[in-house]
């Protein structure tokens, strides 16, 4: 599938303000995979359908978590989460993308994960960093995903984590999996 039927294909999934989102993750996850060496087309595939089930109803996301391989630990987290490891499977089963690098980075783009590869690293960051994003502490990831990509994903799990414990959240354990396998990687296995 070419970027165009991607994007035909996606627009007809998704409201107009995903939409651009979508665009954007796909911008800015291509000039990271410029930067660290990954291949174009599939951080082109991934960081377009990242979001592909993102608006399916919370009753579909729940069928799909409760009748796939997927882990039913998901059910006891919040719902925003559902959309990344469901839309890995749909890829699939609607779109015949059946690319396991591909589906691996939707899968884990909200939550990150130990051991990300880095086409899992760059979608993890682009969706964070992408230009129509704007919170406090962005500025600060942005300039270090032109630096160090591992670091730059260590910087996103923290945040998250802190933002979700600010707010009383509980939070998903890939998300403290990726936490500390980052941790040792930056600190070069000295944690």
């Amino acid at each position: 599938m070419n970027r165009n039927d991607a994007l035909e294909v996606l627009e007809a999934h998704l409201p107009k303000k995903r939409y651009d989102h979508s665009i954007r993750v796909t911008n800015t996850a291509i000039q990271l995979a410029g930067r660290y060496g990954v291949a174009k087309e599939q951080t082109e595939m991934a960081a377009i359908f990242h979001d592909y089930a993102k608006f399916r109803s919370k009753d579909e996301l729940k069928r799909w978590i409760t009748h796939t391989h997927l882990p039913k630990d998901l059910l006891f987290y919040h719902h925003q989460l559902w959309h990344g490891p469901v839309g890995a499977i749909l890829i699939e089963r609607e779109q015949g993308i059946k690319d396991p690098a591909i589906q691996a980075a939707i899968h884990c783009h909200t939550t990150g994960k130990k051991d990300m590869s880095p086409l899992e690293l760059i979608l993890y960051v682009a969706d964070y960093i992408e230009p129509g994003r704007s919170f406090p502490g962005l500025d600060e990831v942005r300039e270090m995903a032109n630096k160090d990509l591992v670091k730059t994903a260590w910087m996103i799990s923290r945040n998250t984590i802190h933002y979700l414990m600010e707010k009383n959240q509980p939070i998903y354990p890939d998300t403290f999996h990726a936490y500390n396998d980052l941790t040792k990687k930056i600190s070069g296995g000295n944690s």
